[in-house]
């Protein structure tokens, strides 16, 4: 399936291609939002193995053992798949691309009070799609902002090389790698409304604030995509999607993996 009708304005696809991001604002419509709200609470009552794996036990301290991410939850879950394929964003992602997208993964980020964030990174170090680059699609279920772990960006860094993380700080990145801003650049801080989604390039350097919150979750639905004209990603991705829901299968790009590698569990509850 081609997408004809442009979502974007010219202004809005050259601000995508200088600064390396873009929101479009309540791209997903409350319903929607109420859906996936509904999809998620659900889901984190339950341990699905490989995807959601929670420590259910009432005095859990570190709140992201109680609610850690769900990883490619399309793979199990129908609502998850619906919206990874969601038209209005496949729309905005073919304006980007001049081309059609490919989905290659879905997550769903709790983010509760008091969790800590996710250190600076480039999410191409670890989809490998080549050639070309991947796009991620990161909705907001709650309002994000600085006070419940939304979004930091580095702009402009979409022009900068995929480069070899650092060691994250374990107290305020739940994720081990950091990538450190080109020097005299700096990280932005993201607001975003309930429904609006954020487009990011995969060289782009991002990351995010910890929760500092006491009653405030910041829920997130995350998704990743390729170029259709992409011929390798990591293994983890495959397979991955058109618009119609049908198998596109690319090579495995050797390396790679999940979207942030975790620290070990030894950090203290």
């Amino acid at each position: 399936m081609t997408f004809q009708l442009q979502l974007l304005t010219q202004e809005q696809k050259e601000r995508f291609e200088q600064e390396g991001y873009l929101i479009v604002k309540g791209l997903f419509s409350p319903a929607d939002v109420d859906v996936i709200v509904q999809t998620f609470e659900d889901i984190s009552q339950q341990w699905i193995p490989g995807h959601f794996e929670p420590n259910l036990s009432a005095d859990v301290t570190d709140p992201l053992s109680r609610y850690p991410r769900v990883m490619q939850p399309h793979r199990f879950n129908e609502t998850a798949m619906q919206y990874l394929l969601h038209p209005p964003v496949l729309r905005v992602l073919a304006d980007l691309y001049e081309e059609d997208a490919l989905a290659a993964q879905t997550m769903f980020y709790y983010k509760p009070p008091g969790s800590r964030g996710q250190a600076l990174h480039q999410d191409n170090f670890y989809l490998k799609v080549e050639p070309g680059n991947c796009i991620a699609a990161w909705t907001a279920i709650d309002p994000a902002d600085e006070e419940n772990g939304g979004m930091l960006v580095v702009p402009k860094t979409n022009h900068y090389d995929i480069v070899c993380p650092e060691h994250a700080d374990q107290q305020e990145s739940f994720t081990s790698h950091y990538v450190k801003p080109p020097k005299e650049q700096k990280a932005v801080p993201v607001r975003m409304d309930r429904g609006d989604v954020l487009f990011f390039n995969g060289n782009l350097i991002h990351g995010s604030y910890r929760n500092k919150t006491k009653d405030r979750f910041r829920r997130a639905f995350i998704c990743h995509y390729a170029n259709a004209s992409a011929t390798q990603i990591g293994s983890w991705y495959r397979p991955l999607y058109r618009a119609d829901g049908s198998v596109a299968d690319l090579e495995a790009n050797p390396d790679g993996g999940p979207c942030g590698i975790e620290f070990e569990a030894s950090y203290p509850h």
